[in-house]
């Protein structure tokens, strides 16, 4: 195989290995260079190089497959330059499976735009990153560093030049991410700047190919669907190795669920990612429509803030967690989840752990991140299997409604 193309090569490959009766569901196998990614799999973002209150050995303990580094992120800090010297990422952050890194992007445009955090990923906006994006062009977008205040000009080329160093196994190409407040017409120009820069992205990346690596192409569009046709067949027309969804997709999480199916209705066959989605009613909505990959701070982030993910929470509970700083469960002798085999749960009880986060102690951050990604690689786990065993509809009914 040449210049990076097609889905098989080096030591890359996607192969489909079960499908469910009726729909898109499947399970695949993306082979890489560091090991093989089973999906439909969820990636942990170790976003500055750190699953934040782990170490890596807890998420390679707890059965994590692939993590995710932040491209923008560490070209501020500390510097792909560095990251290069020590061989690359998986070195440098002591991992030795599959990686992805995001082209930064999404990063640098959630700075001037600030609800696009807000519509994406449903999470609060630092408006101190606000106006940090200065001006967008056709050659790249200029910023301002969040860390230090210096002009930082993001290409597509640099972006690529950026990811090849780091070496992480698939790379996204850079995109324009628009809000939903961007009228039609905004969203139009923008979507067709960031095929442009995807091109640019493609192509550098093929200038400079040397087999370790594989290329992902975004769609974009947003909420409009003649946009986002025709950005499917963007991608679908080029080269790629897999596919990313980005960009605003509504409103509300029924619109992202319609507009995500529509989608992949669209595009082709290969490795597919569904970019900064990890809630679970969003994962069983992407595996049905044929989504592969997912990737989210969530589960680690709201182990920090004494949350536990849980299939099926006590009934006055509409959440997938339990708030372990509840005074409830300042005597609760039980484990988080009795049917969870994580360490945490495993040694220690829902009282301990409120006592931890009372107490301020960070030990209850780290106990909780490695019972939130244990539960995320279980979830996954049982959706393959639910694939595979030909139960997916069945299981699908019984879990979209938490």
């Amino acid at each position: 195989m040449n210049s990076g193309d097609g889905t098989a090569g080096g030591n890359f490959s996607y192969t489909i290995t079960a499908r469910a009766a009726t729909g898109r569901a499947h399970c695949a196998r993306i082979e890489t260079p560091h090991g093989c990614i089973e999906t439909p799999n969820f990636i942990f973002c170790a976003t500055h190089g750190a699953i934040k209150s782990a170490t890596m050995a807890h998420v390679k303990d707890v059965g994590a497959q692939i993590i995710l580094g932040n491209t923008y992120h560490l070209w501020l800090q500390p510097g792909y330059e560095l990251v290069a010297k020590h061989g690359g990422l998986h070195r440098f952050v002591g991992w030795d499976g599959p990686m992805l890194t995001d082209c930064g992007g999404f990063q640098i445009f959630s700075l001037a735009y600030g609800r696009v955090v807000d519509e994406i990923k449903g999470k609060a906006h630092r408006s101190d990153f606000q106006k940090s994006l200065l001006k967008v062009t056709e050659d790249g977008a200029l910023f301002r560093s969040h860390i230090d205040g210096s002009q930082r000009f993001m290409t597509p080329e640099k972006s690529i030049e950026i990811q090849q160093n780091l070496g992480a196994d698939l790379v996204l190409t850079l995109d324009e991410c628009a809000p939903t407040h961007f009228s039609k017409n905004e969203t139009a120009a923008s979507m067709h700047r960031s095929h442009r820069w995807e091109t640019r992205s493609l192509n550098y990346f093929q200038e400079h190919f040397d087999d370790r690596q594989r290329l992902y192409g975004i769609v974009q569009g947003g909420e409009f669907e003649d946009l986002r046709r025709e950005s499917i067949d963007y991608i679908n027309e080029s080269p790629f190795f897999g596919q990313a969804i980005g960009g605003s997709l509504g409103v509300d999480k029924q619109q992202m669920y319609d507009l995500v199916d529509f989608v992949m209705k669209g595009l082709k066959e290969r490795p597919t990612h569904f970019l900064g989605i990890g809630g679970l009613r969003d994962i069983l909505e992407g595996v049905n429509a044929g989504i592969d990959t997912f990737d989210c701070v969530h589960p680690t982030r709201i182990a920090r803030h004494a949350c536990a993910l849980i299939a099926k929470p006590e009934a006055e509970y509409a959440k997938e967690h339990l708030n372990l700083k509840n005074a409830r469960y300042r005597e609760d002798m039980n484990p988080i989840d009795t049917d969870c085999d994580c360490y945490t749960c495993k040694n220690f009880t829902r009282a301990y752990l409120h006592h931890l986060f009372k107490a301020r102690e960070g030990t209850g951050g780290l106990l909780l991140t490695i019972h939130n990604a244990r539960f995320m690689v279980r979830w996954m786990q049982s959706i393959r299997e639910a694939i595979k065993g030909g139960r997916w509809e069945v299981f699908y009914k019984e879990h979209c409604g938490m």
